[in-house]
């Protein structure tokens, strides 16, 4: 029983998490508006797939690495940190023009990049590997069963599912897409802050 209730208490955390307002929930919501519902899954879809590259590596140990070559962690933060704030350059430069050209307005790309887009913006993030120590942490006791780091994993794969492609697929009908021509500039504007804040943040940061 105690044992289901680190697993139940691992999901509870995992679902916090990714429903949480942030960089890739933003970006799913935007795409989804603007470029429509398979654009939205898609970049979905890779969001998810970076979140559980970023679990690979947490199972396997990569962050006891990450923590004694500090050189390799600041790397990846400067990596990502500017990879944001480029994100937030494209979306205020969309929300100040007259035609859509942000990270939401790339109309012309295809299901693929949008998927290739959505992995780059979670694997960008360094720290989501630190989430997910805390997540493995939480969940693998020394007594846990084996088949605790599937349960783990699977399960967090189904919740992270449900809630990116659940944005893509709500925030992609008829009257979100209709407020997105109606407030476009003001959407951008919100993607070119929290994109900007996001970046800053994880270049200032100091862990």
């Amino acid at each position: 029983m105690d044992h289901f209730q680190h697993i139940g208490l691992v999901y509870v955390t995992y679902l916090i998490t990714v429903a949480s307002p942030g960089p890739s929930n933003m970006a799913i919501m935007g795409v989804a508006m603007n470029q429509g519902r398979p654009h939205g899954v898609a970049l979905a879809l890779g969001v998810l797939t970076g979140s559980l590259c970023w679990a690979g590596l947490a199972a396997a140990g990569i962050s006891t690495l990450l923590t004694r070559y500090a050189e390799a962690l600041i790397v990846m933060k400067i990596g990502g940190g500017l990879y944001l704030l480029y994100l937030a350059w494209k979306s205020a430069k969309s929300a100040l023009s007259a035609k859509p050209g942000g990270f939401s307005g790339q109309a012309r790309a295809s299901h693929f990049a949008s998927y290739h887009r959505g992995v780059l913006l979670h694997l960008t993030n360094p720290k989501s590997i630190l989430g997910w120590v805390a997540i493995m942490t939480l969940g693998l006791r020394p007594d846990a069963p084996a088949h605790t780091l599937v349960a783990i994993i699977g399960g967090c794969a189904a919740i992270g599912f449900t809630v990116f492609v659940g944005y893509a697929v709500l925030f992609s009908t008829a009257a979100m897409a209709n407020g997105y021509r109606r407030a476009r500039r003001w959407i951008e504007g919100t993607l070119a802050v929290v994109f900007g804040y996001a970046g800053l943040r994880l270049l200032l940061s100091r862990s």
